[in-house]
């Protein structure tokens, strides 16, 4: 056996030094097989590699041959219950939103189709690249861990160990390859010297050979490094690209191979040219086998991963294989600071040092070893933790993306819950995360807060670096303890201290002062705070879930808090003189601080950590449980509540333009501490903190403290406040300013008392809160489900809980064809409404104001909008109440309603009054509640409506509260507050006769019966009027009716006038079916055709000798209906389009808007907007949405997209004749003339194979049409000659007749496919504008020849019918018939015959008819098969019955007759029958006798059967209609698709942007530089290029990963389009940032197939990029 090894191994197996053996062998045949020339082999590097360099090592490994020992390592593996599939970029992950511990537990595709899961709500997203999936991670699950494929086996227990396969040998064996091959790759990788090997690696000969190695950073631009290449190595623009991509991908490349100096040269220009702007691109000049051994130690460490994957449960299950890992986490070794440390920190030490590719390829290696072994990934967690710091600040300084750094496997560890515990009492982790955040943000001002002024770009970068720790700390936090050990209460405590020291450098940060006199020279820097605020909500929120699982925890951090906050304002009082203010009878004693004057800051994230936590007493009930550990009693309130104040009263007066001086910067800070995602630890706190502090005062100096901020206690507390303030001349102003502060601090107040939904203020449940939210949203309108979620805050797992309640709140209403699927309110929940609710922006409050106000107009109720019923207080918060029945709150309440009952001066305002009233209501509210639910026992202490009754102390005798509202009830200025007064002195009679019914029991009717009463009194009065105005209008249409009779009458008998002559048919007799075709056609009356110019407004007869009018047109090349895509593109100067061949490989489509112009008008305007182009590119280049170099423009009344126009041409008159004769003397005779014209051709050009223009002189035909006319024939001419050969102009070209034809035929076809799609009758159904386009087309086909030379189209029409005719399955029909019946007009011109041109047309119809019959028939033949027609044709009885003989012709033919139907008809304007006006039975016979065939137009064949010929490309008919492709119902499978799709060009590589073409179903790799190709000259990116070989310059893609659909019409136009994708709530989601699972819309995707059909692609794009002016800017050409 031992004979068998190869000798190296032999060698191997004696040795006693086996490092040194081996190292001597890599040393002699590594630098032999790598890194031999410039460019790099792979295939061949590979295969030696694999002989020379690994085989050895597997034989040594196995000890036998490597093929069978692997196996049978294979075999002896049991699969893994942890699914560990690591990630590719752009591939699906699934998470289940209701069983995964956190976010970042995901699932790949097979686990999660495998699970319980996909029944869930789940969302989806595209990986990133690394991670791997968390299947079989019972940490990573609340319920259904395992999916079927990885579910533990009960039977494994009983198995025998899978280790007695292997001997001790073998173990050894293992080790001793894993340690060297380990050591061996460490040591390369992070090897820094460029010109020397690692000892033992010294090559026996030494070269001279250097590489110029190029590093990849993040700083520099792909094109800046393509510029500096081509500079420095002299090399293309392609082979910059290639580089630059390979430079980005990998993170290294060699750009030059040579000696030292020649190498040396490169790179001194790189730095050179690199280091101007910031600092140079890395360069190194190493030598080649340095490089040699780093490119072999990369492949060595993908082939241990290699053995991992035969073997890994093995090496995993067996104790003494603990040393593979060993190998990796305890070999020691010098460390690069001289300590002694493991493989692994040195790899995780010299990270930010490596490359791209040396990283991913070692994070792979750890993912998929240490990281799959709970036990080792615990001893990789300490080791991360201790160089926790050092890899930190190295992440800092590197300029790598975090997915490319050691830091970003933080995921991998913190996220496990019993790792994160672990590591935060073992290794002080949270504390560490902490002080390694603050230790990087060093900038502090002189009282040691945080200071982001000014920050250089420097500091920025790495601001934004610093980040990422927070993330880590999210992760470690993000799973709350069930059960806490002192020791981790201990370590969190630590924690929570340092956290405490973080949040105080924040207290008080970026404090602002207002500006008077002149505004504000610089904006200050704000962002960063903010940024900071933003990444710290969840872990202040998180820190508190975390104190509420524990309550000895909780207790502790509250007193820290406490401490922290006192030290925050050691200084509170200083230089803050002391007052009194005494208002009502009350006085109380505080500072002078005023904010308009002093500093304020908007951050106080000490305060609000208080606030949460004071709120958590309540709500674990510790506060009243353990009294007597809480400071409680040694709390401040004033100066709980002085900051959080302040915070307040700078947002009013900010409202009430008092800081405008400042700027937009204090404008941004105030709309982010009530935006959404800052609120809940900024404004919601802070009102927390006033409803702490105000429930342990006296309301009294409570209210009057608040007073004093507002700056507004001047006002209220002088003896005739209510007199004088309406009296005094302040500057307007001023007054408008007060209005606005009164207005805010009656809103605060309402807040303070009125905002209980919190679990712990109120007695609520904790989905009450976010129930109340979605209601007040949907108060405002209805909503789609994204911006319900935008509009709540989402916690940690970026879930906002909306999905639990939704639907006890709203409805959900499906959304059509466009549009998204809204939620409803539930009209009983309309009750719960607050007009005042805190987190309504003032446009969100008047737009609820005006919707629920219309709504109960709608009802028929009274506008009032009452405050709602609200909970009770919780005990900690209950003493809130009596605010509402204070005095100062009582004077300040009756000093309004004072003011407005005097309305003269403006000294008060109606929202002033509105918030008052509310007050008010809130307060009645409150007393019923406390009345309705009072027994026997409690007595209640609340009682508002005898204080409101109450008038005021003398001398001043002012009125009642009471008083004053039945005195406004009746004021006229108050119209608008009406029903809220009523509905006060209502609700203040109830309470009354509540009271006296329970002081006495005589009963009296109660309020409900007499509001019922009331209500129904409305309504009944409601429906009367109704009724009355009803009644009033009718008459009145009656009364006018009489008056106008004569009016009415006249118009009645011009509609009964133009019914009649539609019906009638033809001159003739009014029964004769309609024809459109042949001698018996009907000749409808001639009616004068008069339309208006859309540019001058002038009406203009259409007319032969009249000015020319135009349509406007686009012509486009189109791949539509084309059945073979793969036929190459023809060579346009030789390529002769006589024939279409019947695959319409491409043809050439013309559409129109359908609006009219004259020619002049037309030219006018088009010479403008060619002039405006020009000035415009001398001005600044930018595109615009159409080419004006291509003759594109605008229609100008529309803005559709045109390149052309059609002239409008009157119907050609025909002479009905007698006598015609029949179709085989008409061929005799259309012989004798074909022979006449083919010699008159022949004397005049002996040689040329076209004709020339000279001698276009002996046509004899006189011209019909005026010169305007002959004008636009040849524009319209050239154009499709132009677009359809992607040629230059040129109008002598005979070709130009035959591409007109061609596109008048392709046209029909393709609107004939429309009309069979859409299941439409083939007439009546089509748009004016496609009729007017039809018709146009067809006349201006029966006319071109006029504009081109004659014998040239003589010469078409010969060819056509006799000479160059190719095999008959070659030939479409439908061109055939409209090229022969367009053409013969030039012959008919000279023809004297008397032919009329009905009896052609209808000969040549019966002629190509039965031609289409026999290509029918030879190609339907029983198995399809391609045969030779003549044996198809001998076997046609064979077919199976004459039934169904008949029935393959008539189906196959019918495209072509409904095609030859809509030709005739446009061609020669004959109506048609009714019955093709519907879909209806019996149209067969109708549209044969409409195209005067006989019903059965077999009968057309007499014994022609000679034709017959071989046959090449068979098509059966009829042609199948063409589609877009099939898209999957599920949307993961497109995502799963592309993740698996690699780019063609770069080596396997992942594409980054994997497009779909949805016409063909080609994958493509686009918006990339590594499949750009030249088209025309030009480079451009792989979708324009397959829109050119697929779709004839227009395409329609899906962009995977962005789920966006892509329009694209030729190099510079395209938009982004909705895709057809939706999810559960009826929305798009682009760019995939929701992750809900999206399923096919079925519609949607049909309305794509719609635009597609009918090519108004281009014209989506144009009006796309007329709307939206950004999209003109894109270079769609790189897509």
């Amino acid at each position: 056996m031992v004979s068998l090894l190869p000798p190296s191994t032999q060698k191997w197996l004696q040795v006693t030094d086996l490092y040194k053996e081996v190292y001597h062998h890599l040393a002699r045949y590594v630098p032999k097989i790598y890194c031999l020339g410039p460019n790099l082999n792979p295939q061949s590097e590979d295969l030696l590699a694999q002989m020379l360099l690994q085989a050895p090592l597997e034989w040594y490994l196995c000890g036998e041959d490597p093929s069978t020992g692997l196996a049978k390592l294979e075999q002896n593996n049991q699969p893994s219950q942890l699914c560990g599939h690591v990630f590719k970029v752009g591939e699906p992950t699934y998470s289940c939103r209701e069983c995964a511990a956190d976010p970042t537990c995901v699932l790949c595709m097979q686990c999660f189709l495998g699970s319980v899961h996909k029944e869930h709500r789940y969302r989806m997203t595209t990986s990133g690249g690394g991670g791997f999936c968390d299947c079989g991670d019972t940490e990573a699950w609340k319920k259904g861990p395992y999916c079927q494929k990885h579910e533990p086996n009960i039977s494994d227990s009983c198995q025998e160990d899978p280790l007695a396969h292997l001997s001790t040998d073998m173990i050894a064996r293992c080790y001793n390859v894993f340690s060297i091959v380990l050591k061996y790759a460490v040591d390369m990788l992070t090897w820094d010297k460029e010109d020397e090997l690692p000892p033992g690696l010294e090559p026996p000969d030494r070269s001279d050979t250097y590489y110029c190695m190029l590093f990849n950073d993040e700083v520099h631009t792909y094109e800046q490094v393509i510029y500096t290449l081509q500079k420095a190595v002299n090399c293309t623009q392609k082979e910059a690209v290639s580089f630059a991509t390979t430079v980005d991908r990998d993170g290294r490349k060699s750009v030059r191979f040579g000696d030292f100096a020649f190498c040396e040269l490169a790179k001194s220009v790189i730095v050179r040219n690199t280091s101007r702007q910031s600092k140079p691109l890395r360069v190194q000049v190493m030598h080649s086998s340095v490089v040699a051994h780093q490119c072999f130690a990369l492949k060595a460490l993908h082939w241990l991963g290699h053995v991992i994957g035969y073997s890994g449960q093995i090496l995993f299950k067996y104790k003494e294989l603990n040393t593979i890992f060993k190998c990796l986490l305890g070999v020691t070794q010098r460390g690069p600071e001289g300590e002694n440390s493991s493989l692994v920190d040195t790899l995780m030490l010299c990270d930010s040092k490596m490359w791209k590719g040396a990283r991913n390829v070692y994070h792979q290696l750890f993912m998929s070893s240490l990281l799959m072994d709970l036990k080792y990934k615990k001893l990789f967690a300490i080791q991360f933790a201790k160089n926790y710091e050092r890899l930190q600040s190295d992440y800092v300084k590197d300029d790598h993306d975090r997915e490319f750094s050691v830091t970003d496997l933080s995921v991998q560890m913190f996220t496990v819950p019993s790792l994160a515990r672990m590591l935060i009492t073992e290794e002080n982790l949270m504390t560490i995360i902490i002080r390694t955040f603050v230790d990087h943000l060093r900038h502090r001002d002189l009282q040691g807060r945080f200071q982001f002024e000014r920050y250089t770009a420097q500091q920025a970068f790495k601001f934004r670096r610093v980040q990422s720790l927070i993330g880590d700390l999210k992760y470690v936090l993000i799973s709350r303890p069930t059960e806490w050990s002192d020791q981790l209460r201990e370590k969190f405590l630590e924690g929570l201290d340092t956290f405490l020291e973080l949040l105080k450098c924040m207290q008080g940060m970026d404090p602002v002062v207002r500006q008077v006199g002149q505004h504000i020279e610089m904006e200050p820097e704000w962002e960063a705070a903010f940024t900071l605020q933003m990444k710290l909500t969840h872990i202040i929120s998180m820190i508190q879930e975390w104190c509420a699982t524990d309550e000895r925890v909780l207790i502790a951090a509250y007193k820290k808090c406490l401490t922290a906050l006192t030290h925050c304002h050691s200084g509170f009082t200083d230089g803050e003189q002391p007052i009194t203010l005494s208002m009502c009878g009350h006085s109380v004693d505080t500072i002078r601080y005023c904010v308009s004057q002093e500093k304020v800051s908007i951050h106080l994230p000490v305060s609000r950590l208080l606030a949460g936590l004071h709120v958590l007493l309540s709500k674990m009930e510790v506060a009243y449980r353990f009294p007597e550990q809480l400071p409680l009693s040694e709390l401040s309130p004033p100066m709980l509540i002085e900051h959080p104040l302040r915070c307040l009263v700078l947002c009013a007066q900010v409202h009430a333009g008092m800081w405008r001086r400042n700027g937009f910067s204090l404008v941004n800070q105030i709309y982010y501490y009530h935006n959404v995602k800052c609120r809940v630890e900024m404004f919601d706190k802070d009102l927390i903190m006033l409803q702490a502090g105000a429930s342990m005062m006296d309301p009294n100096h409570f209210l009057m403290i608040v007073l004093s901020r507002f700056e507004l206690y001047h006002i209220f507390s002088s003896a005739d406040c209510r007199k004088r303030y309406n009296r005094e001349n302040a500057n307007k102003d001023v007054v408008q300013q007060n209005n606005t502060l009164m207005e805010e601090m009656l809103h605060l107040i309402m807040m303070v008392v009125g905002e209980r939904f919190e679990a712990g203020i109120g007695q609520v449940e904790g989905c009450d809160e976010i129930k109340r939210e979605i209601l007040h949203q949907l108060c405002i309108r209805p909503m789609a489900h994204s911006e319900l979620v935008k509009a709540l805050p989402e916690n940690e797992n970026k879930e906002t809980g909306m999905e639990r309640v939704i639907d006890c709140v709203a409805l959900f209403k499906k959304p059509g064809v466009t549009g998204r699927g809204l939620y409803e309110l539930r009209p009983e929940c309309a009750k719960q409404f607050n007009l005042y609710f805190h987190h309504y922006s003032r446009a969100d409050q008047s737009k609820a104001e005006e919707a629920q106000r219309k709504l109960k107009r709608q009802n028929g109720e009274d506008t009032a909008l009452p405050p709602p019923v609200l909970p009770p207080f919780c005990p900690l918060f209950a003493s809130l109440v009596n605010i509402l029945q204070c005095d100062v709150l009582l004077g300040m309440l009756g000093a309004v309603l004072q003011w407005a009952v005097e309305p003269s001066a403006g000294h008060w305002s109606e929202s002033m009054l509105q918030r008052v009233l509310h007050l008010i209501g809130m307060a009645l509210l409150e007393e019923q509640q406390q009345l309705e639910n009072s027994n026997e026992d409690n007595d209640v202490y609340f009682n508002f409506t005898l204080k409101m009754c109450r008038p005021g102390e003398a001398p001043s005798n002012t009125a009642s509260v009471l008083a004053l509202l039945e005195n406004l009830q009746n004021a006229p200025h108050l119209e608008v507050h009406k029903d809220m007064i009523r509905w006060l002195l209502k609700t203040v009679a109830g309470i009354k006769t509540m009271r006296e019914r329970s002081a006495s029991t005589s009963t009296v009717t109660t309020a409900c019966d007499k509001d019922k009463a009331e209500r129904k009194r409305k309504v009944e009065m409601a429906r009367l009027r109704r009724e009355k105005v009803m009644a009033q209008m009718s008459e009145m249409q009656r009364h006018f009716i009489n008056e106008n009779k004569e009016l009415f009458q006249q118009s009645l008998e011009e509609l009964e006038a133009s019914t009649s002559t539609s019906l009638e048919h033809s001159p003739t007799s009014s029964d004769a079916a309609l024809a459109c075709v042949g001698p018996r056609r009907s000749r409808p009356r001639e009616k004068r055709q008069v339309v208006t110019c859309i540019l001058c407004q002038e009406e203009q007869e259409i007319r032969a000798d009249g000015k020319a009018m135009v349509l406007a047109a686009f012509i486009q090349r189109s791949t539509v209906m084309s059945k073979n895509r793969k036929r190459p593109p023809h060579d346009p100067k030789r390529y002769d389009p006589l024939f279409m061949h019947p695959d319409l490989s491409f043809g050439t489509h013309t559409g129109s808007c359908g609006h009219i112009m004259h020619s002049h008008c037309w030219q006018r305007y088009f010479e403008a907007v060619q002039a405006k182009e020009q000035r415009r590119q001398q001005r600044l280049r930018v595109h615009t949405s159409y080419d004006v170099g291509n003759g594109e423009f605008l229609c100008p009344l529309c803005e559709c997209l045109s390149n052309t126009v059609i002239p409008l041409l009157p119907r050609t008159k025909s002479s009905s004749s007698c006598e015609q004769p029949g179709l085989g003397q008409w061929l005799k005779t259309s012989g004798q003339q074909i022979k006449a014209m083919h010699s008159a051709h022949r004397k005049l050009q002996p040689v040329s194979e076209y004709w020339n223009a000279d001698r276009c002189v002996t046509g004899t035909h006189t011209n019909p049409y005026s010169s305007t006319i002959k004008e636009m024939l040849t524009t319209f001419g050239t154009a499709t000659y132009k677009v359809g050969l992607k040629v230059h102009p040129n109008e002598q070209d005979p070709r130009i007749p035959i591409m007109c034809w061609g596109s008048c035929a392709y046209t029909i076809q393709s609107i004939e496919r429309l009309l069979v799609d859409e299941k439409k009758p083939l007439f009546g159904s089509l748009p004016c504008r496609q009729d007017d386009c039809l018709s146009s087309l067809a006349r201006f086909g029966s006319a071109c020849w006029t504009a081109a030379c004659q014998p040239t189209v003589q010469g078409h029409f010969i060819r056509l019918l006799v000479e160059a005719s190719p095999c008959i399955l070659d030939v479409d029909m439908l061109h055939l018939l409209v090229s022969v019946v367009l053409s013969y007009g030039s012959v008919h011109s000279q023809d004297s015959s008397g032919l009329s041109v009905d009896a052609v047309q209808l000969h040549l119809f019966h002629l190509i008819t039965v031609a289409h019959m026999v290509q029918i028939l030879l190609t339907s033949g029983p198995g399809k098969e391609r045969a030779n027609p003549i044996r198809m044709c001998v076997s046609l009885p064979e077919v199976g019955s004459g039934w169904h003989l008949w029935r393959c012709v008539k189906t196959g033919i019918l495209p072509y007759l409904r095609g030859a139907a809509l030709f005739f008809h446009h061609l020669n304007g004959v109506p048609a029958p009714p019955e093709l006006h519907a879909l209806c039975p019996g149209q067969w016979e109708v549209l044969c006798g409409y195209l005067s065939l006989p019903s059965n137009p077999l009968q057309l064949f007499h014994s022609q059967q000679e034709l017959l010929d071989n046959g090449s490309f068979l098509l059966l008919f009829p042609r199948e209609s063409n589609s877009l492709i099939d898209l999957p119902d599920d949307y993961s499978a497109l995502i799963n698709q592309a993740s698996s799709f690699t780019c063609p060009k770069s080596g396997g590589d992942k594409s980054r942007a994997p497009t779909l073409c949805l016409v063909c179903g080609s994958m493509l790799c686009s918006q990339s530089y590594c499949c750009q190709t030249e088209l025309e000259g030009e480079d451009v990116g792989a979708c324009t290029a397959h829109t050119f070989a697929c779709g004839a310059g227009v395409g329609i893609f899906l962009r995977v990963r962005e789920s966006q659909v892509l329009f694209l019409a030729g190099k510079t136009k395209g938009c982004f389009y909705a895709p057809p994708y939706l999810d559960d709530y009826g929305e798009t989601d682009q760019g995939l940032r929701r992750g809900n699972p999206l399923h096919l819309c079925h519609e949607r995707y049909r309305k794509i197939q719609k635009l597609w059909r009918q090519h108004s692609i281009t014209e989506e794009i144009g009006h796309a990029q007329e709307a939206n002016q950004t999209l003109v800017g894109i270079d769609w050409q790189h897509l």
